[in-house]
């Protein structure tokens, strides 16, 4: 694969990537935006290529960052089926933070699920928990429980607006 279409692949990924985690980009963070990405390695391969250590991929003010990120291609071709963030997974939007061990959004299902000590947070939200099932089409979610010494609980703190 060339370094022109690897790059082409990245950030076709990244657009619609970046966007997911964080619910719709905010004002000001179009589509247009430019994408920067960096590791301390690149592979390429015939299936797709991977950010290896220190892996951020960043788009106007969202930030996705791993240890590793791996982008699988369709055949060989510029089409990204699945982008895999591994590793001290964390991604930061203006308005909202997500942390955990694994995510995996499957373009073709429009499905990202997020797996190991998952924690979401808006401002002063926070929930809590082991897996997280998001579809960005239908903007639907579950998050399932995390072992704790209280068993396998979904845990939060909401803050009602208003009170400080």
């Amino acid at each position: 694969m060339s370094t022109r279409k690897t790059l082409g692949v990245l950030a076709a990924a990244v657009v619609l990537a970046l966007p997911v985690a964080g619910g719709a980009q905010s004002p000001g963070n179009s589509a247009d935006a430019p994408i920067a990405w960096g590791g301390d390695d690149v592979e390429i391969t015939p299936g797709g290529f991977s950010l290896i250590g220190r892996a951020e991929i960043t788009q106007g003010q969202n930030r996705l960052r791993a240890n590793r990120v791996n982008l699988t291609t369709s055949n060989g071709t510029n089409g990204v089926e699945r982008v895999e963030a591994v590793g001290e997974v964390y991604f930061v939007t203006p308005t909202q933070t997500m942390r955990g061990d694994r995510a995996v959004y499957d373009l073709n299902t429009d499905e990202l699920v997020v797996t190991g000590e998952v924690i979401l947070a808006q401002g002063e939200n926070v929930v809590r928990g082991g897996r997280l099932v998001y579809n960005v089409r239908t903007e639907t979610g579950r998050m399932a429980g995390a072992p704790t010494a209280a068993g396998n609980r979904v845990q939060g703190v909401f803050y009602p607006e208003g009170n400080d």
